[in-house]
């Protein structure tokens, strides 16, 4: 009986040490982003100035760099905007994209390795039907949430505490981020390039009315996405 009270102390120390690590990099995330001039900083020139220095390998640091500023809750508009000027409308939406989908995979892992069983311990019958019904449905789930345009960050890490399987958010996030990023950076990218080169008659090429296009209609896909999910069942319904 003893040693079965020991291991289970044991087990719960180690849970609640996790979870610490845990909100400690998230506390720590947030004061860099909010008490600092670090956002302030993440800006198409002082980010240029950076990239220069890698050489060929330029892709690869913004990328490091996007998934380091997903994990440390930086806006991703900010990050997929600066990317976009940097790249331009379609190397800029491939290393955004990549870098998105590395950030959201890692902060799901961490949010899974540290904080899940103790989630799962607090929750109470309520809560863990709720956490099976997302188990069941999952890729609806985050597919949803990624569409109706979540707090990225917080919602991968999020996603991590709950019983969502991995594959089912990864492909749901995959191809949820996958319009939003495309249509962001191709705006910002298309008129970086224009502004740049100073040909200002490029205003009226096909592809900046394209983009304009889609840059009026991104704010309608919420809507539209919450619409279809009124007229079928809720994916959330435990």
């Amino acid at each position: 009986m003893t040693r079965t009270t020991s291991g289970t102390q044991k087990v719960k120390l180690a849970h609640a040490v996790k979870i610490s690590v845990l909100l400690a990099m998230v506390l720590s995330a947030l004061f860099l982003v909010y008490f600092t001039e670090l956002t302030a900083r993440m800006n198409s020139d002082s980010l240029r100035i950076l990239l220069d220095r890698t050489g060929s390998w330029s892709p690869v640091a913004f990328i490091i760099l996007y998934t380091t500023g997903v994990l440390l809750f930086i806006p991703g508009p900010l990050l997929a905007g600066v990317g976009a000027a940097i790249f331009g409308p379609y190397w800029g939406f491939l290393y955004v994209y990549l870098g998105a989908m590395m950030g959201g995979t890692t902060a799901f892992l961490l949010g899974r390795w540290l904080g899940r069983e103790f989630a799962a311990s607090l929750a109470g019958r309520r809560l863990r039907r709720y956490d099976e019904a997302i188990e069941r449905n999952g890729f609806a789930t985050v597919l949803y949430l990624r569409l109706i345009y979540s707090p990225y960050s917080p919602m991968s890490f999020g996603m991590g505490l709950t019983k969502v399987r991995f594959w089912p958010y990864f492909l749901a996030t995959a191809l949820g981020i996958f319009a939003g990023t495309f249509i962001l950076t191709f705006s910002i990218g298309t008129f970086t390039e224009v502004w740049m080169s100073g040909q200002w008659e490029k205003l009226l090429t096909p592809r900046v009315f394209l983009s304009l296009g889609l840059f009026f209609i991104s704010p309608f896909i919420p809507l539209l996405v919450k619409r279809v999910r009124k007229r079928r069942k809720a994916p959330l319904s435990p």
